[in-house]
């Protein structure tokens, strides 16, 4: 039987695509159906530096997952390929077809928010969040059913699946904490509603982990005081959470009991940026080895500009990350706008040069990233 309840009651879905790049790549080449595959940086052998960026689902029974150190992802593969098993196909990121990908899906989640209602929680017309490239909040609460809302989020599912052949999973809830925690629930290709009298029946079992913002040291702390799963962490005292972690034991106490104010807000695509980053063979503090990878993004970025139909910059972003990954980003805004690959190169050298010495570096720390990003383009 359906639920009912209060008219300004809210549901929130939250969808988030299915290994997304993984499973783009897997769509683009068909011949990799079913084998593992790791998005990421050039493994070189085990040599290799950086992480992976998406694993699909054959690739995690391995253990290789995303943030998986590319060199680790490679042992994995290896340890599975002298058990028999398909080693894994690593692929180099094709960030342009994942950001047309991402519009297409969006677009199709924006077309089924076509409500009439309107409630104490929700915009005309009703609001889509985009958190990241694969993944959305978007407000039903027009529709006044959580069987309703559900009809439509199989919906959008169906169309995805039809138009762009990847899979994606919906978590629907009284809001948007619930909602990331039901998507997850079900993967691959799944569809999990939490009406609001099950939120702490859903909560209790799962593992603290699972509360978004609780990393590895958040859990380590947890279970020093015995708390592994969300019952018991609700066990816990506002106070005792407040002494553990600060400011934020009070969000926790709340999250351990699937409460959560925070509105899904509809907000103009941020400005056009284009950038680019590499990770070094070898962590270095050589002026000649660091400067040459400057130099080429710099004009890299303007020739992407360009292919991209944009013709100034106004903002450049410098990144930076340490041996001990420490990562640092400066930007500069400049005074008119400018396509000068030239002028790009002069303003990141002289962004750069601190983190030569103490002004940006006073542990003489070696670099093992550099990037350089243009924004407010026009």
């Amino acid at each position: 039987m359906e639920r009912r309840y209060t008219v300004d009651m809210r549901i929130i879905g939250h969808l988030d695509m299915d290994a997304f790049f993984a499973s783009v790549e897997e769509r683009e080449r068909p011949y990799l159906k079913g084998q593992p595959i790791a998005v990421g940086s050039d493994p070189q052998g085990g040599k290799g530096r950086g992480v992976v960026s998406t694993a699909n689902y054959p690739a995690r029974v391995y253990g290789v997952r995303s943030a998986t150190p590319i060199s680790k992802a490679w042992e994995l593969s290896e340890k599975a390929r002298k058990e028999g098993k398909p080693p894994v196909v690593f692929i180099s990121p094709h960030f342009r077809i994942y950001e047309k990908v991402s519009m297409a899906v969006m677009a199709i989640v924006a077309r089924h928010l076509k409500g009439t209602q309107t409630t104490l929680f929700t915009a005309d017309p009703p609001a889509l969040e985009q958190v990241s490239v694969d993944e959305c909040y978007f407000d039903l609460s027009f529709t006044g059913s959580f069987k309703k809302a559900e009809a439509i989020a199989v919906q959008i599912k169906k169309e995805i699946t039809e138009a762009e052949r990847l899979s994606c999973s919906i978590g629907i809830g009284p809001n948007k904490l619930i909602a990331k925690i039901a998507s997850d629930f079900q993967k691959p290709d799944g569809l999990t509603v939490i009406y609001p009298d099950l939120v702490e029946g859903f909560l209790s079992p799962l593992a603290v982990r699972k509360i978004p913002g609780i990393g590895p040291k958040a859990e380590e702390k947890l279970f020093r005081v015995r708390a592994r799963t969300v019952a018991d962490g609700r066990k816990l005292s506002q106070e005792k959470l407040q002494g553990m972690f600060g400011k934020w034991g009070t969000e926790l106490y709340r999250k351990f009991r699937g409460e959560n104010d925070s509105v899904v807000i509809s907000e103009a695509p941020p400005a056009k940026s284009i950038g680019e980053q590499e990770t070094l063979p070898e962590d270095s503090l050589n002026m000649k080895i660091l400067f040459p990878y400057l130099e080429r993004q710099a004009k890299n970025l303007v020739s992407y500009m360009v292919r991209d139909g944009f013709k100034e910059f106004r903002t450049i972003v410098l990144t930076v990350r340490f041996s001990d990954f420490e990562t640092v980003s400066r930007s500069r805004t400049l005074e008119a706008p400018t396509g000068s690959a030239e002028k790009l190169r002069q303003h990141v050298t002289q962004m750069f040069f601190p983190f030569l010495d103490k002004r940006e570096n006073p542990g003489k720390k070696k670099i093992r990233l550099l990037g350089v990003r243009v924004e407010k383009l026009s």
